[in-house]
């Protein structure tokens, strides 16, 4: 009951600042934010502060996951591929509107601890790669969704292949190095449009892998 409440409680202070469609509502009221945060941070779970991880990185506000969530457009879309799974809790939210999740991360402990939290959670939907995000999954493509969970100084040519046709890829977009917009990208007749959302903050995507 606590954690339920607390759900609540979250879901109100995100309203505050951004309206929740109801499946994205329902999402965060069925996932525990707790569990995908460090052991010293549990009483900071519920605020909506960003919050470091092992590895330098930081598992994002909720409010910017709502968001995130929210502009992907995802009533009745099957598949989205994730850039950067971190926490894993943004892909967690995803899970509960869409029918398939895939994710990838580059660094070895934080996909090993984020697929530990899934399977704690019955969270079967979720499938994980250890890669290197910028080169997408060709395997399961296309995708009708891509999500970066980090920011692109550009999108590679490979994952606007990998989106579907009618698909929308989202990320934050550096334009300067404080400076960077979330921006939605379409898909129609083969050809790429783009529109730019807000100003965020995230951290940067890299190359290669990290064991």
């Amino acid at each position: 009951m606590i954690k339920a409440r607390n759900r609540q409680k979250l879901v109100e202070e995100i309203e505050k600042h951004f309206p929740l469609a109801p499946h994205v509502k329902k999402a965060f009221l069925e996932v525990d934010r707790e569990a995908f945060v460090p052991s010293e941070f549990k009483h900071l779970a519920y605020k909506l502060d960003a919050l470091p991880l092992s590895a330098s990185q930081w598992i994002s506000s909720p409010l910017t996951v709502a968001k995130m969530t929210q502009h992907l457009e995802l009533q009745g879309v099957d598949s989205v591929l994730e850039i950067g799974c971190g926490s894993g809790y943004q892909a967690a939210i995803l899970s509960k509107i869409v029918r398939r999740v895939f994710t990838i991360e580059r660094i070895d402990t934080l996909l090993k601890e984020a697929k530990r939290r899934f399977g704690e959670l019955e969270l079967h939907n979720i499938i994980t790669r250890f890669d290197d995000g910028q080169r997408g999954w060709k395997q399961y493509a296309p995708y009708e969704r891509i999500l970066f969970s980090a920011t692109a100084k550009r999108i590679p040519d490979i994952l606007f292949e990998q989106l579907a046709e009618g698909g929308i890829l989202l990320a934050p977009v550096e334009q300067t190095e404080n400076y960077h917009i979330v921006t939605r990208y379409y898909k129609k007749n083969g050809r790429i449009s783009s529109e730019t959302i807000e100003s965020c903050l995230f951290v940067p995507v890299l190359d290669g892998t990290q064991k």
